[in-house]
């Protein structure tokens, strides 16, 4: 059993590198990633630097990686990517996984996507097929892994990723659910925003508190089993 799954996963690896080879200089440059100027709302301020208002549809702090605190980032890998800091971007296992599954039920099984593959996506995928833009996901992923450190991924994705009620950025998000810079979250606090990117709607805290609890206890969950 143990030598069939290998040779699955090892099999898997051969064909993404034999199509990254074949592929990779008809993809879009990750140049771009490494300075992102993200958009911003129009914040006025009075004379003595209290803010007076935001106007733009999209609320938005980027804040860089050293003012994520570790414990965040701790949480959202939990959640969304526990091998991040091992794969190369994709994650053979949860990929095999969710592939299996749906060629076996039908059903789309979580775990397929990785932090790197999200950022692919948000960055520089429209709506394609869903074949297509699987595949361009997985390859600019080993692209954005080159040439990217796993702190600069995590930053752009968590600077990107929207958090529900026109928050955009982790630190936007603290300060819309719970006016707290990101220093200032609770453990339960952050797992509540971390769980959102998921279903920003449907785990939305001041829409439905007791489905939004239920994914911060998962959240909780999954990093008290990672120890």
């Amino acid at each position: 059993m143990l030598i069939t799954a290998a040779a699955g996963v090892s099999s898997v690896a051969l064909v993404l590198l034999g199509l990254y080879l074949y592929l990779s200089p008809q993809l879009p440059s990750v140049e771009m990633l490494q300075d992102v100027q993200f958009q911003v709302p129009l914040r006025v301020y009075t004379y003595d630097e209290k803010l007076l208002g935001e106007f733009g549809e999209a609320k938005r702090t980027p804040v860089k990686y050293e003012e994520i605190p570790p414990l965040l980032v701790k949480a959202l890998i939990s959640a969304e990517d526990d091998r991040f800091f091992e794969h190369p971007g994709v994650d053979y296992h949860g990929l095999l996984r969710a592939v299996f599954v749906f060629a076996t039920t039908g059903e789309k099984q979580q775990g397929g996507s990785t932090i790197t593959m999200q950022v692919a996506r948000n960055f520089f995928l429209s709506r394609e097929k869903p074949i297509t833009r699987k595949l361009n996901e997985i390859l600019l992923s080993f692209k954005i892994e080159r040439e990217l450190t796993k702190e600069q991924i995590l930053e752009l994705y968590l600077n990107k990723i929207y958090f529900g009620n026109r928050a955009y950025g982790v630190a936007s998000a603290a300060l819309t659910y719970y006016a707290k810079k990101l220093d200032e979250l609770t453990l339960g606090e952050i797992a509540m925003i971390v769980g959102l990117p998921k279903a920003p709607s449907a785990y939305n805290p001041l829409v439905n508190a007791v489905r939004a609890k239920k994914r911060r206890n998962y959240v909780l969950g999954r990093m008290r089993s990672l120890g």
